[in-house]
């Protein structure tokens, strides 16, 4: 056999990555992270779009503040996607995939207020804590513990983000 047909060869194989897990729990394992990681890539684009179109006076403030959080979002990704390869799955290939998997809205707005893109960012956060619980219930259910561990994390850091984006989109502060 030829160099060539052995390289063609390889390409038609599986991934075949050495796993605990059996076929179902690899596949709806895999399934819920990667729509989880479509989640996270389009809330990091949303977050990033927020912050490069941020105007008004408290402009420095919550322009920092959405580059801080589009930074922790998009830690997340990799992360994640390698999470779904060492369980034995594939993970998302394109940008096409992520917009068929994801839940978060896109916001094709030429224009949204401040006030309007903190809440909409609030809300999509703690949707995603939601969709995390999910998952984490999941990870239990067929016994994947390093996931689970990973989502807490991630789950801490979104309510986080919920909160300081709750914060900054209240009229009036109690005295």
């Amino acid at each position: 056999m030829s160099t060539m047909t052995k390289a063609a060869e390889r390409r038609k194989a599986p991934l075949q990555t050495p796993s605990i897990y059996d076929s179902n729990a690899i596949r709806d394992l895999s399934g819920a992270l990667n729509a989880l990681l479509a989640d996270t890539f389009a809330l990091y684009l949303k977050t990033k779009n927020f912050h490069w179109h941020m105007s008004g006076p408290h402009f420095r403030d919550y322009h920092l503040l959405l580059d801080e959080h589009a930074d922790q979002i998009f830690a997340m990704t990799d992360p994640l996607a390698e999470r779904v390869r060492k369980i034995g799955g594939t993970t998302l290939h394109s940008i096409g995939e992520i917009s068929r998997l994801q839940r978060v809205e896109d916001n094709d707005a030429p224009f949204v207020t401040p006030q309007d893109m903190l809440a909409e960012l609030r809300d999509d956060n703690k949707d995603l804590v939601g969709r995390m619980k999910e998952t984490h219930d999941l990870c239990d259910e067929k016994g994947d513990v390093a996931t689970a561990s990973l989502l807490e994390v991630w789950m801490d850091e979104a309510e986080r983000r919920v909160w300081f984006l709750y914060e900054s989109t209240r009229e009036k502060h109690a005295p």
